[in-house]
């Protein structure tokens, strides 16, 4: 089996180790081109570029896939099966009839929920009890092919963005690899299609999401914060200064204070009085300073501790 593999980010690496490790052949390795990356805004070779490239595979990096060129380069690799993770391009129709097999996804949720490009975020502020991934054969709508495979996982009440990241991306690449293992073997896929309920779709993050406004349940807020660590990372104000909001938990207490206001400041976290409940704050980040624990925090601005009636 010849494979096109495409992806870009860190998520998609397992998978790319996934066909290789498979028996297949993976003949081309496409992803998105460099970009400007860190303080100096050097142009930096995406993860998946870096894994192809070590592995001694051709990378093709085009801007869109809807010029003819471009179709025609694809389909030089005579692919049996194109593989796609977290690639960023549209793949157009004519890209998805090139496979003889057609197109695969892993996709970070359970589908139809989450379709679009940050499920796992928005099933974390959506209080989702479960994730987990789907193989998808690809078809032209947003995320909508039939699911051929699944693994799941719950959330966890300490899981970040970050955590479930990681453990979605190696059960991708345990699905993927059962899904070729299987049709190597001869086996043909079943492909179930998705439901028509339950439809809802993960849109892009957006940095202003990240400000947290205490009027809101301490609840949403406690979510927030471990979905967007470690991007965009939530921020809020503290007694008059604005920092970056790395931990907290939501405490289930009545209280009669305005949103925002601090309400107790010890070792234990910073306390700040939400629409409900309280969130207390456990490690945050000042402006050009490091990620830091509340501790520290108050070391830096002692007094906040007398300033609590």
């Amino acid at each position: 089996m010849r494979i096109v593999f495409a992806g870009t980010p860190e998520f998609s690496a397992p998978c790319l180790e996934a066909c290789r490790a498979s028996g297949a052949q993976v003949v081309a390795v496409y992803t998105q081109p460099d970009r400007p990356a860190g303080r100096g805004r050097k142009l930096a070779p995406s993860p998946v570029k870096q894994a192809a490239l070590a592995a001694g595979l051709p990378v093709e990096q085009p801007e869109t896939l809807k010029s003819p060129e471009a179709q025609a380069t694809l389909a030089g690799y005579a692919p049996d099966l194109m593989v796609v993770v977290a690639y960023g391009l549209i793949l157009p129709r004519k890209v998805l009839a090139i496979p003889t097999m057609g197109c695969w996804n892993v996709h970070a949720s359970l589908l139809p929920r989450w379709r679009g490009a940050a499920p796992i975020q928005r099933a974390i502020l959506a209080g989702d009890a479960e994730s987990g991934v789907d193989l998808m054969r690809m078809e032209a709508g947003l995320d909508t092919g039939p699911v051929l495979l699944e693994k799941r996982t719950p959330i966890g009440p300490y899981d970040t963005g970050g955590t479930l990241h990681d453990r979605l991306s190696m059960l991708g690449a345990e699905v993927l690899a059962e899904g070729l293992r299987r049709t190597l073997a001869g086996e043909a896929l079943v492909a179930t299609p998705q439901s028509d309920e339950g439809v809802t779709y993960a849109h892009k993050l957006d940095k202003a999401e990240a400000k947290l406004d205490f009027a809101r349940p301490a609840m949403e807020l406690e979510r927030t914060v471990r979905a967007f660590d470690p991007w965009p990372v939530a921020e809020g104000a503290i007694a008059g200064e604005s920092v970056r909001i790395w931990s907290a938990r939501a405490v289930d207490r009545q209280h009669g204070a305005t949103p925002g206001t601090v309400l107790a400041a010890n070792r234990d976290g910073i306390e700040l009085a939400c629409g409900e409940g309280v969130l207390r704050v456990t490690a945050v980040q000042r402006p050009g300073g490091k990620r830091i624990g509340a501790f520290d925090y108050l070391n830096a601005r002692p007094e906040l501790r007398g300033a609590i009636k």
